[in-house]
């Protein structure tokens, strides 16, 4: 499915490649209700509909960034917009935080506590995801 969605306009990654990766900085595209659930820990939020370069500006151009929403969508359009603005080490995250928590890897709240819960974006998105508690609010 995720191979139908993507224009593949900016360079994706795997969670197992990304979890590896302890230089890069990890960019949250998603509406902050969805980030205020949990996030993958130390990711900065970016947004998507309120995105703005300012969001950005004090980042090195050349700092890794892996860059993720639900699934990927969100997360590659912001991608695209820092890949333009000069940004030269963007990847997306294939399967996005859905794929994350589906293999396991850890996300926090906003304590940076451990968590299982995950806004799951809509029912008609969430389907893809398998694990972790659900949250539609």
């Amino acid at each position: 499915m995720l191979n139908t969605i993507y224009k593949k306009d900016v360079p994706l990654v795997s969670c197992e490649d990304a979890s590896q990766m302890t230089d890069a900085l990890f960019l949250d595209a998603r509406a902050y209700e969805e980030f205020k659930i949990s996030h993958i820990a130390k990711a900065r939020w970016v947004g998507y509909e309120e995105f703005k370069l300012d969001k950005v500006k004090s980042i090195d151009r050349t700092q890794p960034i892996v860059i993720y929403c639900s699934v990927g969508v969100r997360s590659e359009r912001i991608g695209k917009k820092l890949l333009a603005a000069g940004f030269t080490n963007v990847q997306n995250l294939y399967g996005s935080l859905f794929e994350w928590v589906n293999q396991d890897y850890p996300i926090v709240d906003m304590k940076g506590q451990p968590t299982q819960k995950v806004h799951a974006y809509s029912r008609t998105w969430g389907m893809w995801l398998n694990k972790g508690e659900k949250v539609f609010e």
